[in-house]
């Protein structure tokens, strides 16, 4: 699942990113109201974590924004605004849940899941490909009905294949997206860990779901018949 985190402190938005990022989730960060509705333009979020205060900006109007535009995913805000009359107004503005920093972790992971376990795109939450679906609610694969058991990497790894379908991923967009590192000095890792899935989502079945594309990436053939 892909969260989109609105937070001008840089410090404390690379702790969220590697926090939600070690549970498995994908991020995107950003620090302004205007790149958050940039975002949102182009990508799918299934949550939104967002700041009160931002440099363009009120936290609380970017809400109102979201929701005027027909955005109906969880949004939590995550702030050190803990006055009432702040929660009130947020939740009036369409929040689904009010943090007051700081946090530990351990409890914004629980309250993401439980955002996210009743989000409004329910149809969205298992994705197919031929005999392979995964869940992303509870995170479970399996493969012609069988379960498959896939560390956090790999399935996000699997999950971000799935989100873009037909499309020729680079190592390079692997690497940012899924380690949010720079390409320089992974050159190895993605191949890896393509193989840790081939070995449990493709081994003793004909057809073979995850291509590599010589010389570009990789890509999940969606297109084969069950």
């Amino acid at each position: 699942m892909r969260i989109l985190i609105v937070e001008d402190e840089k410090k404390y938005l690379d702790i969220l990113q590697r926090s939600l990022k070690g549970e498995g989730y994908i991020t995107d960060g950003v620090g302004t109201a205007a790149d958050a509705v940039e975002y949102l333009k182009s990508y799918h979020y299934d949550l939104v974590i967002l700041d009160l205060q931002l440099p363009d900006g009120t936290g609380n109007s970017l809400l109102r924004r979201m929701r005027e535009t027909g955005h109906t995913m969880p949004v939590l805000v995550l702030t050190a605004q803990s006055e009432l009359e702040s929660k009130v107004e947020n939740f009036q503005a369409g929040a689904d849940d009010y943090v007051v920093k700081p946090v530990a972790m351990q409890e914004l992971a629980i309250r993401v899941q439980a955002l996210l376990r009743r989000g409004p795109a329910l149809q969205e939450n298992v994705l197919k490909a031929a005999d392979l679906e995964i869940n992303r609610l509870t995170r479970q694969v399996k493969r012609d009905g069988k379960r498959i058991e896939l560390s956090p990497k790999e399935y996000s790894l699997l999950e971000y294949m799935f989100l873009h379908p037909g499309r020729v991923l680079s190592r390079s967009m692997i690497v940012e997206k899924i380690w949010d590192q720079s390409f320089e000095g992974l050159t190895n890792i993605v191949d890896v860990y393509i193989g840790h899935l081939r070995r449990k989502v493709d081994e003793g079945h004909s057809h073979k779901l995850i291509r590599t594309v010589r010389g570009l990436g990789y890509t999940l053939d969606t297109d084969h018949p069950q």
